[in-house]
């Protein structure tokens, strides 16, 4: 089974992609293949709602969305992690997700997968459970299968991650999460 992981932080090297990495560390030690979408390393255009996906299955505007969909369609579940930007995703993330409209309206590709969301915000109470709000909604309208941290939104985290032990928890149990319920699939 595959689980992508995706990077909504337009920074290469910050703390988002850090959490990537150490989310597809755990992803693979529990056997699963793992796939990265890197937003600081793409260009996703914003939607600009042409219609176009409305008549075929794809989209007219030339970037890395056509990656970012094969990957999306090809896998299991999802880990999602965004920065904290004025109380929600960051509009790099916000992009991504409202170009994958093109998936729902062309046989709900995404329903029945599973997701987990992560973010990561400059205090403890920083936004994180809004940004993680708006993952959740996406996932929701997809309908996919959404799984929180055994006891809340998910990994709700604080920057530098490497020191917040409390946050990486949560990010270590929403990892499980997702792991736990695709096995439940097999």
């Amino acid at each position: 089974m595959k689980i992508t992981c995706i990077s909504g932080s337009p920074n290469a090297g910050g703390n988002n992609e850090k959490i990537i990495d150490l989310i597809c560390g755990m992803l693979k030690e529990r056997g699963f293949e793992t796939a990265k979408i890197l937003l600081s390393d793409m260009n996703v255009q914003p939607c600009t709602d042409c219609g176009a996906c409305k008549k075929e299955k794809v989209c007219p505007i030339e970037d890395d969305m056509a990656e970012v969909s094969r990957l999306l369609e090809t896998s299991d579940g999802f880990i999602v992690s965004s920065p904290v930007f004025f109380g929600s995703v960051s509009a790099q993330l916000k992009a991504l997700f409202d170009r994958t409209i093109l998936l729902r309206r062309n046989g709900f590709l995404l329903k029945g997968k599973v997701g987990g969301a992560v973010a990561i915000g400059g205090s403890r109470n920083g936004g994180q459970e809004f940004t993680i709000q708006a993952i959740h909604s996406w996932m929701h309208i997809h309908g996919m299968i959404v799984v929180g941290d055994m006891s809340h939104f998910g990994g709700i985290a604080v920057k530098p991650v490497e020191s917040d032990e409390a946050g990486s928890k949560t990010i270590r149990d929403t990892v499980n999460m997702v792991c736990d319920t695709l096995e439940r699939f097999k």
